[in-house]
C-alpha cells in the first residue's frame, strides 16, 4: 500500500518512551533556575530556528515534483515530526516545572534539592555531586537527579552523617563530608 494512504500518528511510540524515564513520584518536576533556562532555550530554538528551517526545506522539496523519491522531502518530513515531538515533550516539562532556587535554601546543614554534596565511599574516596532536576541529570558532569538512589539516600542528611546507599551489588555506607548551596563547580573524577 502506498504511504500516501496510511495515517501516521502524531503520538508516535517514542512519545510514550520519551516521558517514561522522567516519571516522578507525585508528578513533581523540580528544576533549578539553570535547568529551567535550558528548557526554555531549547524550546525557543526549536520553535524559532530549527522548525522554520525544516519547513522551508520541505516546502522547497515539495515543489520539486515526485515526493515518493525525493530524499529532501522524506527526510524533512521525518525531521519535522521529530522536532514537533520534542516541542510537545519540552512544552509539557516546561509547564509542569517547579523552579527551586538552591541559593534561597536557608538550612545549609542538611542536604536538599540543589545541594552540592561531597561524600566518602567505603574505600574513603571522596565524590562530589549536585542534586538537580530529572531533566538536568548528567552523571558525567556530576549532576544527579533528585529521584536517583544516591540523592534519595543523601536527602536530609547532615555533615558527618552516614547513610545507607542501596546498589546492585549490595548496601553501602557513605558519609557526608561537605554540603554547599552556592555556585560551586563540580569536580569531575
Amino acid at each position: 500500500m502506498s504511504k500516501a494512504f496510511t495515517k501516521e500518528s502524531d503520538a508516535d511510540d517514542d512519545d510514550a518512551l520519551e516521558g517514561a524515564d522522567v516519571a516522578v513520584p507525585g508528578g513533581k518536576n523540580y528544576v533549578t533556575p539553570e535547568g529551567f533556562q535550558k528548557l526554555q532555550d531549547e524550546l525557543l530554538t526549536l520553535r524559532r530556528v530549527e522548525r522554520p528551517k525544516v519547513v522551508e526545506i520541505v516546502s522547497w522539496a515539495a515543489g520539486n515534483g515526485d515526493r515518493s523519491e525525493n530524499g529532501d522531502y522524506i527526510y524533512g518530513k521525518k525531521r519535522l515530526r521529530e522536532i514537533d515531538r520534542r516541542i510537545r515533550y519540552l512544552t509539557k516539562r516546561h509547564e509542569s516545572a517547579e523552579v527551586v532556587d538552591p541559593a534561597l535554601q536557608k538550612n545549609h546543614k542538611q542536604v536538599f534539592f540543589g545541594a552540592t554534596v561531597t561524600y566518602a565511599d567505603p574505600a574513603g574516596e571522596e565524590h562530589t555531586i549536585r542534586i538537580v532536576g530529572v531533566d538536568q541529570a548528567d552523571l558525567t558532569a556530576g549532576l544527579v537527579s533528585w529521584v536517583s538512589p544516591i540523592a534519595r539516600a543523601l536527602l536530609k542528611a547532615g555533615i558527618g552523617d552516614t547513610v545507607k546507599l542501596r546498589t546492585p551489588v549490595g548496601d553501602q555506607s557513605i558519609e557526608v563530608v561537605d554540603i554547599s548551596y552556592g555556585p560551586k563547580r563540580i569536580s569531575r573524577r
